[in-house]
């Protein structure tokens, strides 16, 4: 059949994600199972964001200033981070709203395997918005070795079911 024939409507919805009334003050949320970063992984991080500092780049450099190999960029691993939790948390959310107390705990080297969590620290109904909550996560990444390497607080716009008003 050409693809000038085939009607997008043929194709069923599938719903995914959470919405508003999922989320409750003190859930968990322990994310998929996670992510190993490489040397390719930081490199192609840096080229793309034209981090060109040695420290992410070089490893003799890197070895020189205390690390054992060449750190994985900061904002790579956050990134990283955050995107382990979206497909429990914001999948189907609206804007992300912002992020805060942001700390990076502990290097990630290439090989490191990255996990994450979240706990829900607010929900309330959107003022601005109806039909939408506003929800308030604090998520945490670890290593393998179970160490924190980066913890940060997020909200995100959230839609509430249909019919639901604030």
């Amino acid at each position: 059949m050409p693809l000038a024939d085939v009607a997008p409507g043929a194709f069923p919805t599938i719903e995914r994600g959470h919405k508003y009334e999922d989320f409750s003050v003190g859930q968990r949320f322990d994310h998929h199972w996670g992510r190993t970063l490489d040397r390719s992984d930081s490199t192609t991080f840096c080229a793309a964001t034209c981090t060109w500092n040695p420290l992410y780049l070089n490893r003799e450099y890197a070895v020189a200033h205390g690390h054992p190999d060449t750190p994985i960029h900061p904002a790579l691993v956050l990134s990283v981070v955050v995107g382990l939790s979206v497909e429990d948390l914001s999948e189907t959310a609206g804007p992300f709203l912002g992020m805060r107390d942001c700390v990076f705990h502990h290097g990630v080297y290439p090989g490191d395997t990255l996990s994450a969590h979240s706990v829900v620290l607010e929900c309330r109904t959107s003022a601005s918005r109806p039909g939408a909550g506003i929800i308030t996560w604090h998520t945490e990444g670890h290593n393998q070795h179970g160490e924190k390497v980066v913890d940060l607080v997020r909200s995100n716009l959230v839609a509430m079911r249909a019919g639901v008003t604030s």
